[in-house]
């Protein structure tokens, strides 16, 4: 029932979404839709060069989130997604500490942020921070540096942005952190490092935010492939 639930709620947003680029008006819109609607709004001038699937066009790391809650289970699906990305040699190096907004390690992980990500990261319903354990087993059963975790992890976080996605949450992942204090804040083991904190919730509006970072409540362009990627050789 959930699956079929999950199923009629995402190809209900996605008509909505098509209808709202066809300019047809939509009434009696959920919390859920008018959000979704608000995000496909600020992502529209995004043009790939090459066909992509609508995800990686529609994805985007907003600042603004609701005051809307999230439930632990919510938290441990986008986690989930994040469990099952590439990894080399099946290392698993990743690794997640997480709050919900209320809990005392939330205000602690948010007290360790960059004044700039403190000014909005305050109103996400969770936030996680994105570390990885630096050494892995090898072959001979001794540990070596893991010279691929931080790849891992970033390939980790992209799955949960895609994830989050999917439920119809944003997530932003934010470099703006003091090392020492999240560190401190998450108790980080030895021999692991920290790579980001990513705000986790529902979009907002984006007049909530301070004033100086309202016009930048747009989606990001790209630059083109043929600066990105060549054939062959650099």
């Amino acid at each position: 029932m959930h699956r079929q639930t999950d199923g009629l709620r995402r190809a209900t947003i996605g008509l909505l979404g098509f209808a709202t680029y066809l300019n047809v008006t939509v009434v009696d819109l959920t919390t859920d839709t008018k959000e979704h609607l608000m995000s496909l709004d600020l992502v529209r001038g995004r043009q790939p060069d090459h066909p992509v699937a609508e995800q990686f066009l529609s994805r985007w790391s907003p600042r603004s989130f609701s005051d809307r809650t999230l439930a632990e289970g919510d938290v441990l699906t986008v986690l989930e997604a994040a469990r099952w990305a590439p990894s080399a040699s099946n290392h698993q190096p990743a690794r997640f500490v997480w709050a919900l907004r209320g809990d005392a390690g939330f205000q602690a992980i948010h007290d360790a942020l960059a004044p700039f990500n403190r000014d909005w990261a305050g109103r996400a319903a969770a936030l996680v921070v994105v570390a990885s354990k630096d050494f892995a087993m090898g072959k001979d059963g001794t540990e070596a540096a893991n010279r691929w975790a931080t790849f891992d992890a970033g390939a980790a976080w992209m799955s949960m942005a895609l994830q989050a996605q999917s439920m119809g949450l944003v997530a932003h992942a934010m470099g703006g952190f003091d090392v020492a204090a999240t560190a401190a804040a998450v108790a980080l083991p030895e021999g692991h490092s920290l790579h980001a904190v990513v705000a986790l919730g529902y979009q907002g509006a984006a007049e909530q935010l301070p004033e100086g970072l309202r016009a930048r409540e747009v989606a990001s362009q790209r630059r083109s492939l043929t600066e990105t990627a060549v054939r062959g050789r650099f």
